[in-house]
């Protein structure tokens, strides 16, 4: 039996009408939500850092934490000191804090965390952006704004916006759809991403879209005893849009007897952990999910992680760096 946030990610990203209701509730969200990013945009600030903003136009899984971990790693390269800010979703931190060994993905937000934990850069976790981006000064030479495309408070030199290549669902504002603002929207944006293996999508815009993905790369062993790759296993994660992370285990030719699917940024608990383990068969989980469990799996219970490889249309990297320098 499907959750409830299943069966609104399913209506979503359908060819289906959403019902009235929904569709009468969106056209009050686009007016209270224009009028409260016009709000924003008033009040907007300078930071003392230059700032990339990655953002999107639908709701969650669109793969903006891979993407900035990838952007990272090219900055690194070209000699910036890069700065990840964050708002810390999944976490109850308001007040800004930089990230250390010892963060709780509860406090500081799970993606939060793994940023810090595979991009290797500081990052600072937190509600108010403002202030941390005058704390980023201190660590670096250049902030990554994470999830920034809303939110208008805060000067940027690079607007990057990540569309899924599958497009923007029905169409529709929440909650009758995905889109956090129309499409008119994307005008705002330096740079349109497509996010996705998926070929040949329809252009949303007259200019350029790039595409970048990521591939299912290898399957980590976290814990248990055995170092082979699973045939059999159950599924586990707390994700936008899990059907991607379920399509990769099926491509890796692992036979799922049982896929558990929290709403984003669920925090696990025993009783999760139970459940997910009851088969005694191997559990597999996203490196999101990861960052939660990792304190609180059995050990002897087995838990794998689904490693991703980045891939980037050439030129992508050069065209961000040219809007930096």
């Amino acid at each position: 039996m499907k959750s409830t946030h299943t069966k609104i990610e399913s209506m979503w990203w359908s060819d289906k009408p959403a019902p009235l209701l929904l569709r009468a509730a969106s056209k009050l969200y686009g007016l209270v939500n224009h009028l409260n990013l016009s709000l924003r945009q008033k009040r907007c600030a300078g930071s003392p850092l230059p700032v990339i903003s990655i953002g999107n136009l639908t709701a969650g899984g669109s793969g903006k934490t891979p993407f900035v971990i990838w952007l990272t790693e090219q900055l690194k390269r070209e000699g910036f000191k890069p700065v990840v800010v964050c708002r810390g979703d999944g976490g109850k931190s308001a007040a800004p804090q930089i990230l250390s060994h010892e963060s709780d993905p509860s406090i500081v937000g799970d993606e939060a965390v793994l940023l810090f934990k595979k991009s290797g850069c500081p990052v600072i976790s937190g509600r108010d952006r403002i202030r941390a981006c005058h704390m980023a000064a201190e660590y670096g030479d250049i902030m990554i704004l994470d999830d920034g495309f809303q939110y208008r408070q805060l000067n940027r030199i690079c607007d990057i916006v990540l569309i899924p290549a599958e497009g923007v669902g029905n169409g529709s504002l929440i909650p009758a759809g995905p889109l956090r603002e129309p499409l008119e929207a994307l005008a705002r944006a330096d740079l349109i991403i497509r996010t996705g293996e998926e070929g040949g999508v329809k252009p949303l815009t007259a200019g350029k879209e790039w595409q970048w993905w990521c591939s299912a790369d290898q399957l980590v062993p976290m814990a248990g005893t055995s170092s082979e790759k699973p045939l059999r296993a159950v599924a586990l994660t707390a994700i936008a849009r899990p059907q991607r992370f379920i399509q990769s285990l099926e491509g890796l030719n692992i036979e799922l007897t049982e896929t558990f699917l929290f709403p984003d940024h669920h925090p696990f608990s025993a009783a999760d952990i139970e459940h997910a383990s009851a088969l005694n068969l191997p559990v597999i989980v996203t490196a999101k999910d990861a960052v939660k469990l990792e304190a609180i799996w059995p050990a002897k219970c087995e838990l794998w992680v689904l490693e991703q490889q980045p891939h980037s249309e050439p030129g992508l990297f050069e065209a961000i760096k040219e809007m930096v320098t």
